[in-house]
């Protein structure tokens, strides 16, 4: 029996289909999803592919049945017939892949678009005079005598708010400074500097970053979110974590002789134990010494700063009392004398 050609190729066109929309849900390439940006990102990724692994059956498919069917024939010393093109064949080769690319495009948008990439206030409102992009045009005018240069807009900067959150303040504001080789997280409300992020999950983050020196890239891939963090400007990237537990915070951009041990952690808490972790590190902020879990130990007189070592050192107690001692002694002769 014989199969229509038309019928074998409807035939493994719907084989190809099927199996490309099976690896394109069952790839297993992506980590984790811990924030609802997250679930977006995936569903362009898979599309993308269920597309590509479709063209690679495609392609490959085509190869080998031509090596197979069109392979020389033994004791065949004559020359294949000339082909000098097929513009029909052409013309779907290149038209596919533009409608292809096309409707990526448009999804893609759409997508940035619903993360907040499109937020005219993503970095803040900053207006200079020398640098951005015009208000309003993007046309160039010359300046007539004693008028004022016209007000530029910094172009906006980072990941805002989405559409239906645009002009609501976010639950968690965190300051993010990216410097050689380390990220420092800073709790304005709370007055807390971290060397890690903590969040409670199912509210919304906003994260102010800059760096201190060169350009860094924040990247935490279970939130398929980067950002280059850049010196002199503020980026910001929004988003809600769904997902409790660590996860790595990697500087993607080449900054230095040691950017790959330029590394850091997020931990979503549930809101108990993000509660319970700021009353914690709150102390840290206190001018209260007593209260205080850190502390600047070049403030500190040699007797106290020597106190927490006694044991490991081998100095008895008595000895650092008397070192208290001499040395308050010795400030209250230099105070009496002056």
């Amino acid at each position: 029996m014989i199969i229509p050609s038309s019928i074998l190729t409807l035939l493994v066109g719907i084989g190809i289909t099927l199996v490309s929309l099976w690896y394109g849900q069952n790839h297993n390439l992506l980590p984790v999803a811990a924030s609802a940006e997250a679930a977006e990102v995936d569903g362009l990724f898979n599309l993308m592919i269920t597309i590509s692994f479709g063209l690679v059956l495609l392609v490959e498919g085509v190869l080998l049945v031509s090596l197979i069917k069109f392979r020389r024939q033994k004791d065949d010393t004559t020359d294949a017939a000339p082909i000098h093109g097929n513009i029909p064949l052409e013309i779907v080769w290149t038209a596919i892949p533009a409608v292809i690319v096309l409707g990526i495009g448009i999804y893609s948008f759409e997508i940035y678009n619903n993360m907040g990439g499109l937020d005219p206030m993503a970095a803040g409102q900053h207006s200079m005079h020398a640098h951005g992009k015009m208000k309003g045009s993007a046309m160039a005018a010359p300046l007539i005598e004693g008028q004022q240069p016209p007000e530029f807009t910094q172009i906006a900067l980072g990941i805002g708010a989405s559409p239906d959150k645009e002009g609501k303040v976010a639950a968690v504001n965190v300051d993010v400074t990216g410097l050689q080789f380390a990220w420092i997280f800073n709790y304005k409300e709370t007055g807390i500097t971290s060397g890690e992020l903590h969040v409670p999950v199912g509210q919304e983050v906003q994260l102010n970053m800059t760096a201190q020196d060169v350009i860094h890239a924040f990247w935490i891939p279970q939130l398929r979110l980067k950002q280059d963090t850049i010196p002199g400007r503020i980026t910001e990237l929004r988003f809600t974590p769904s997902k409790v537990g660590t996860y790595p915070v990697v500087c993607a951009e080449l900054c230095g002789g040691y950017h790959g041990a330029m590394r850091s952690q997020m931990i979503v808490d549930t809101p108990e134990d993000y509660a319970a972790w700021v009353a914690e590190n709150a102390v840290a902020s206190a001018t209260n010494l007593q209260q205080a879990v850190a502390i600047n130990p070049a403030e500190l007189p040699d007797g106290e700063f020597l106190a927490p070592y006694a044991n490991e050192m081998g100095i008895k107690p008595e000895v650092i009392a008397q070192i208290h001692d001499h040395l308050m002694w010795n400030g209250h002769l230099a105070r009496k004398s002056t």
